[in-house]
């Protein structure tokens, strides 16, 4: 295998990785044996055809595409390997030559990781936070917990309000046709949610239970269907129930059931305390959030387009984890919300930049000032990892291979590189 390296603009390069005529064979040979029992041809039995037999009628083409899939799969890591560059996004991957008897050639155009000027990293200034607890944040703390604690009751003395729960069917129509996805039965919704379109849940406000009625909506012009995008709808509804949350008491009661202390004062020291230290961590964060951004602001760096959008697509594949784990799905999400994948992606390119440059930034404050991560750095975090997840921190740290513990040292490295910078800051009010 050869491999030539391009230099582009923008931090880019092209690879061009080339295979001996040999390695094409083995992999067109790979696919036959793979393929073959889905090819008919009269004369043969399923699954016996020669593969000559079958290059003859169909053309060695047949196999290219199978082959072709092999060869870069295995030979990509290493080309990068041996490229001698740091690679910081997927390959945009073009074949440029693939015949039988002929050597396999493709290009893979990828980010390389941007080189960091560093601008002055010590004694920069973030904004002072007061993290007193007021007696308002102490209130909303603790009618927090009350609502957490409340009691879902049926509402049959009075028509819906805002905060309540309607139980509702409902049918939606474009012009005098039920279109697909616009029916429920049973559907719980929360007025004031704004899961719904437009000002669907305002509507319902002061209808009983028992109403049919018709909601008249218009569906957002950037809407994810386009047939539907900008076009007025007729929902008819029925509401078939009421809910609301009884909140308890705000007793010596209520705070041994929610507490291990017997009355109301005591629990509320306890949550004032607990809410300090919060805002305390908070406050921590956002200070170092300023003085990384003021580094990144005083440092010179070119970021490649498509390492912004390879950021952008992992942080909406995050945020589709963490949905799915509360049964809601990336598509339904973007049904209801009234927007769409591409939008989303669009939405998150500044904080994927913003995230790209911090990290950069600080990588390079760890290289200048020779930050150490140590073997005993690396098994606490292990640790407390394993106490995380609730695992033992042996079989964790056997379950992460060579790659895993590099990238763990890294970050490590980083997260020393941000106390470095915090140690230096000096403090000023908000202007």
């Amino acid at each position: 295998m050869s491999v030539q390296v391009e230099n582009l603009e923008k931090n880019m390069a092209k690879l061009t990785i080339e295979l001996p005529a040999e390695e094409l064979e083995k992999a067109m040979q790979t696919a036959y044996m793979k393929e073959r029992s889905k090819i008919s041809i009269p004369g043969f039995r399923k699954g016996k055809v020669p593969r000559m037999m079958i290059e003859k009628m169909y053309g060695p083409e047949v196999f290219f595409e199978e082959a072709a899939n092999t060869l870069i799969t295995q030979s990509y890591p290493q080309a990068v390997d041996e490229s001698g560059i740091e690679v910081v996004s997927r390959p945009d991957i073009d074949i440029t030559q693939i015949e039988k008897g002929k050597a396999f050639i493709y290009t893979a155009e990828v980010a390389v990781k941007p080189q960091v000027t560093l601008g002055e990293y010590k004694g920069v200034t973030v904004t002072r936070i007061d993290t007193a607890v007021t007696e308002e944040e102490l209130n909303d703390e603790i009618d927090k917990e009350r609502k957490s604690n409340a009691r879902t009751v049926t509402v049959e003395d009075r028509a819906i309000e805002d905060g309540d729960t309607a139980v509702i069917d409902f049918e939606g129509f474009v012009d005098g046709v039920a279109f697909e996805g616009g029916k429920g039965e049973n559907h719980s919704l929360v007025i004031g949610s704004h899961s719904f379109i437009d000002n669907f849940e305002d509507q319902l406000i002061g209808k009983n239970t028992g109403d049919e009625l018709e909601v008249n909506v218009t569906f957002p012009e950037e809407y994810h269907a386009p047939e539907l995008a900008g076009r007025p709808a007729v929902f008819k509804v029925k509401i078939n129930e009421i809910k609301t949350n009884e909140l308890p008491e705000l007793d010596d009661e209520f705070a041994q059931d929610v507490s291990e202390f017997d009355t109301l004062e005591e629990y509320k020291e306890d949550v004032k305390k607990k809410l300090a230290e919060r805002k305390e961590e908070e406050a921590r964060r956002t200070q170092e959030d300023e003085a990384v951004q003021k580094v990144v602001e005083g440092s010179q760096m070119e970021i490649p387009d498509v390492m912004v959008n390879t950021q952008a697509e992992s942080m909406v594949d995050d945020f589709a984890n963490r949905i799915s784990q509360q049964g809601l799905s990336l598509e339904q999400y973007v049904q209801f919300s009234g927007t769409s994948v591409e939008q989303m992606l669009e939405q998150m390119k500044p904080e994927a930049l913003k995230r790209i440059q911090a990290g950069l930034v600080l990588e390079a404050v760890a290289v200048k000032e020779e930050i150490e991560v140590t073997e005993e750095d690396v098994n606490a975090e292990i640790t407390r990892m394993a106490e995380q997840y609730g695992m033992e921190p042996d079989t964790m740290k056997d379950w992460m291979g060579e790659s895993e513990k590099e990238n763990l040292k890294k970050d490590l490295a980083v997260q020393k590189a941000v106390k470095l910078i915090m140690e230096y800051v000096e403090e000023k009010d908000a202007e």
